[in-house]
């Protein structure tokens, strides 16, 4: 029987209604300087879309984009034991709350 080599894996590929997040670290202080406890968490944390499922990439009702900044709901994200810091996660489109833009994306009027 053939052994099996060890594969390294190095890209996750998101699929059905998901995108691949890397959470934004955690912050342990407010704008005005008030140093914030471990349990002080707020339940919707940002993070930066590392890689979109190819169908929501064709559906015109979520318009992301890799590298956009986002809000998500962290209760049904997935950790991606990938990295050594594990801040990838696999979240459903579902939990995706806000896009973060300098500005609103154009509307394509074909008149």
């Amino acid at each position: 029987m053939p052994q099996a080599k060890s594969q390294k894996l190095e890209f996750v590929e998101p699929i059905g209604k998901r995108v691949l997040v890397r959470k934004d670290l955690a912050k342990r202080e407010t704008k005005g300087g008030i140093a914030l406890p471990d349990q002080a968490e707020i339940p919707t944390i940002t993070g930066r879309v590392v890689a979109i499922s190819a169908q929501i990439q064709r559906d015109e009702d979520f318009p992301l984009r890799q590298y956009d900044k986002i809000l998500f709901h962290p209760k049904n994200a997935i950790p991606v034991d990938l990295e050594h810091d594990n801040q990838l996660f696999v979240v459903p489109i579902e939990d995706v709350v806000a896009v973060f833009r300098s500005e609103p994306l154009k509307e394509d009027k074909g008149d």
